[in-house]
């Protein structure tokens, strides 16, 4: 069985911390065979904003690239490193989004449906509380999805930080049918841990959610580890993957160590 992250931030986004080479260590020593850097992409808004706690400046971005290929280069036959981005959908940009991910090589990018829209005026969809923010953050997913340009889809369960536990019918409903369109497009969803990672006694809060996953087991869709990682320590600190290992035990061969990149 692989070990493998593809969900890794560097302090390039402002609210993670360390070198991007203590990330690669603390991969090392905890024994993975792949590590995934996939930092906030830097959209290239018309309008030059730039949010200084969500993402990097887009002047930023080869300096990252070349970054995580140099260890990619220094660490090759200890641990396999991977270059891409988490990305939202974002209609305006998915045009230069393609081409940059083509002109740079990218291995993969990830789909974190954060906002709609945009990050400068768009709605915060970890701040769902209605049937109406639902829909909007079910749609933009699924559009998002429908793609084809993402790996796979990070915290499906992040309309869940302010929503009602347990999941009310509309809520059920749009689990199955972000599902439903992860097992049409052949998409594995992410069973994030970051926040568990930070609020471990009150990590139910938030992802991942023993509800939603249930539904995912029961609807069949295909499961991997995400650790979201912000900090290095969250690559070596074992417990949480342990743990999560364990509650996906049920998912039977739906839980899959590692993507086929």
């Amino acid at each position: 069985m692989m070990k493998a992250n593809y969900h890794t931030h560097t302090a390039r986004c402002g609210h993670a911390e360390g070198t991007d080479e203590e990330y690669v260590l603390a991969a090392i020593e905890r024994g993975f065979d792949e590590l995934g850097f996939s930092d906030h992409v830097p959209w290239p808004y018309k309008n030059g904003y730039v949010h200084p706690t969500v993402r990097m400046h887009i002047s930023q971005m080869p300096e990252y690239l070349a970054s995580v290929r140099a260890l990619a280069e220094k660490y090759r036959g200890q641990i396999r490193i991977l270059t891409g981005f988490e990305c939202e959908y974002f209609p305006d940009y998915m045009g230069w989004l393609a081409d940059m991910k083509a002109e740079n090589g990218l291995d993969y990018l990830i789909l974190g449906n954060h906002y709609d829209h945009d990050d400068e005026h768009g709605f915060y969809f970890g701040h769902t509380r209605t049937a109406e923010q639902i829909r909007r953050y079910v749609d933009s997913a699924v559009k998002g999805m429908e793609t084809g340009m993402f790996a796979y889809l990070a915290h499906p369960d992040l309309f869940m930080r302010d929503y009602g536990r347990p999941l009310d019918a509309d809520g059920r409903a749009a689990a199955k049918e972000l599902c439903q369109a992860c097992k049409a497009l052949n998409m594995p969803m992410e069973y994030n841990l970051h926040d568990r990672f930070l609020s471990p006694i009150t990590h139910r809060k938030s992802y991942p959610d023993a509800d939603f996953f249930d539904i995912v087991r029961q609807e069949g869709v295909r499961v991997l580890i995400g650790l979201d990682a912000h900090e290095p320590e969250e690559i070596r600190n074992p417990a949480q993957w342990e743990l999560a290992s364990r509650e996906l035990e049920p998912f039977g061969a739906l839980f899959e160590d590692h993507l086929c990149l």
